[in-house]
């Protein structure tokens, strides 16, 4: 499938058998090898071994096309990596960008400003479980979800449930009153442990 993506946007035909040897140019004998198949329904129903690759691959595929019309991507690729350099450099900038893409999905400066708020709590609770040796991951999950479960009555699953969420972040979809619930139960479930 990336394949048919990168074909489709810049007229490249690749090679064959693609995800083992695509010399990327202009990185001498490198080859991509980061791209795998998996089985994906098809329009006819049946499930085909399909070339997929990792977000970080696809854009070196794409860099390494020959191709006057991968140029545009190209260059906005260029454009990102300067703008997270110069963020690096200037992490307010970064801010800047997230409080824009907010406001792109229509919400208001006082959700946004709810919303960085809890999560620097966020990030205040989850450095002490670290300090504290909670481990990452599924010992996060679990405190987060008792958390959750005690201001809002049900788990975080089920609240997602609730909005029609899947792998999108609940916080970006909370009201301003479930922001402000959740980082009051994390600010207090830091100040008493």
């Amino acid at each position: 499938m990336i394949f048919f993506i990168v074909q489709a946007r810049t007229g490249w035909v690749l090679p064959a058998a693609p995800k083992q040897n695509v010399p990327l140019h202009g990185e001498g004998s490198q080859l991509v090898t980061n791209c795998h198949q998996l089985k994906l329904p098809a329009s006819d129903g049946k499930s085909y071994l399909t070339d997929v690759a990792t977000a970080e691959t696809l854009p070196r595929l794409v860099q390494s096309v020959p191709s006057p019309k991968a140029e545009p991507i190209k260059l906005w690729l260029a454009k990102v990596g300067y703008e997270r350099m110069k963020e690096i450099a200037d992490p307010a900038l970064a801010l800047e960008r997230t409080r824009e893409g907010w406001r792109k999905l229509g919400r208001s400066d006082k959700w946004i400003t709810q919303r960085m708020t809890g999560q620097e709590t966020r990030n205040k609770l989850t450095d002490y479980w670290a300090s504290h040796e909670v481990k990452q991951g599924q010992e996060f999950a679990i405190l987060t979800n008792i958390i959750h479960e005690e201001w809002s009555g049900v788990s975080v699953k089920e609240h997602k449930d609730l909005k029609g969420l899947e792998a999108q972040n609940l916080r970006d979809h909370m009201s301003e009153a479930e922001l402000i619930f959740t980082a009051l139960a994390e600010l207090s479930t830091r100040q008493i442990a």
